[in-house]
């Protein structure tokens, strides 16, 4: 499938996008290039093989809740730009 140049200003219009006339040319070569792999994609056999309609449909695998970073204070402030004892000092926000 090619696009024309109405074809592209009528997807431009559709989508709200302002494309100037000497855009038109570039547009409708990326726009015909993405249709060329759209094509490419309908060429492969999927017999047999369910649609995933989202990941709802997967059980998430479950680990016990276990610290395992924690208790080094030192390894976690040793790149802050500035710290007070155990803590990050930022600058005041709120006033």
């Amino acid at each position: 499938m090619s696009l024309d140049a109405a074809t592209v200003r009528r997807i431009a219009s559709l989508a709200r996008i302002g494309v100037g006339e000497d855009e038109i040319e570039g547009l409708r070569t990326q726009l015909n290039s993405i249709l060329g792999w759209i094509e490419q994609l309908n060429e492969v056999d999927v017999t047999g093989i369910a649609p995933l309609t989202g990941a709802a449909q997967m059980a998430l695998k479950m680990r016990d809740d276990v610290v395992t970073d924690g208790g080094d204070p030192d390894g976690v402030l040793a790149n802050a730009p500035e710290r007070a004892g155990d803590f990050f000092v930022v600058p005041k926000v709120v006033e």
